[in-house]
């Protein structure tokens, strides 16, 4: 297969090091729990930051359910395979790219959507509705558009199984999730809040394993080709969110959310299936992937959000939802509370005119 230096084997190890490195047992139990523990906690905090009548609504308008299955299961795939196409991978960093480029919605869309002052609302529902359609959509176009490389081993034993079991897992701390914004609100925040940041926290982490475990020299034996799809893909995403926002006539605080949640992938996810569900032989140079992804899908939003900051701000405040006002989040329950607290005990011009006037009292 064309764009390939080495055969696939010797690629997905990352050279003799990397398959040396890939045996030691103790980095890879401890990598594979990290990976664990970093998915239950992302999907435990989309879970903190899901209602039950976001839910409710979304059901009889599905305008979220929608858009996330447009962008995350038709055109994050379709540009994945035709990056994969173009750039003649072979069929290890093929399936790769199409396993990342067929996950759901990350968090990190929602923490974006916020910087951007976008809907918070619509970023949930969308990262919730594209993380359960996951569970039937993603073997689904993993099967569909790895026919390509069909005549290899690797896609041959494609384990759609195992990755079906990987995303039913997350089931689990989703509907825990879901119950604790139920029962214990403010906790619910609380975790949200960890759960963002545990994302940055755990990339860093699993860069740093990663590194550790498949040698130095590991991202010299990465092809250019796999470092430019990790740069252009991100960007397709957030150029074809917009767009479909646009022709959904959405405003432009909506068309920024939906372009970020297009373009952020669930890396967490990503890499876990991966590790867990495909042979360590092969889990090198794959396994590399979505981290150089969310290394640039982060960078790119960031710049996003500069570029938004500086020149972009039409005006609108998060906090005016209007008609949006029955799916509300807890961001802006916080708001409120806290509001309400700083005017404890303080009387308004309306209510002191409707006090009436104390009887003048009358000398004995």
């Amino acid at each position: 297969m064309g764009g390939s230096e080495q055969p696939p084997a010797a690629a997905a190890s990352g050279g003799p090091e990397g398959g040396g490195a890939l045996g030691d047992p103790s980095l890879g139990r401890g990598l594979s729990v990290l990976v664990g523990l970093a998915l239950c906690v992302t999907m435990l905090g989309l879970g903190c930051a899901v209602q039950l009548g976001q839910l409710g609504q979304q059901l009889r308008r599905p305008v979220g359910l929608l858009l996330a299955l447009l962008g995350q299961f038709a055109a994050m795939p379709l540009v994945a395979f035709l990056l994969a196409l173009l750039f003649a991978l072979d069929e290890v960093a093929a399936v790769a790219v199409l396993l990342c480029g067929c996950c759901p919605g990350g968090n990190l869309s929602n923490l974006m959507s916020v910087l951007v002052d976008g809907d918070m609302n619509l970023s949930i529902i969308m990262t919730a509705s594209s993380t359960l359609l996951a569970l039937f959509l993603m073997p689904l176009c993993l099967w569909v558009y790895s026919r390509h490389w069909i005549d290899t081993a690797l896609v041959r034993l494609l384990p759609l199984g195992a990755v079906s079991l990987t995303l039913g897992s997350t089931l689990l701390p989703i509907g825990l999730g879901v119950l604790i914004r139920y029962r214990r609100p403010r906790a619910a925040d609380l975790l949200v809040k960890i759960s963002l940041w545990s994302l940055l926290v755990t990339l860093v982490i699993l860069f740093i394993l990663t590194g550790t475990m498949l040698g130095p020299d590991l991202l010299a034996h990465i092809p250019a080709s796999v470092y430019a799809i990790a740069v252009l893909m991100p960007l397709a995403g957030y150029a074809l969110g917009y767009g479909l926002a646009t022709l959904f006539r959405m405003p432009p605080h909506c068309r920024r959310t939906v372009s970020l949640e297009t373009g952020c992938q669930n890396v967490q996810l990503c890499t876990a299936i991966l590790k867990l569900t495909f042979p360590p032989d092969l889990v090198g140079s794959m396994y590399m992937f979505p981290l150089l992804y969310a290394l640039f899908q982060s960078a790119e939003a960031g710049l996003f959000v500069l570029a938004y900051k500086m020149y972009g701000r039409d005006g609108y405040k998060p906090d005016a939802l209007g008609e949006e006002e029955d799916t509300d989040i807890s961001y802006k329950k916080l708001k409120e509370e806290e509001a309400a607290d700083t005017s404890y005990g303080t009387v308004t011009a309306g209510e002191q005119n409707s006090i009436p006037p104390e009887p003048a009292g009358t000398a004995p």
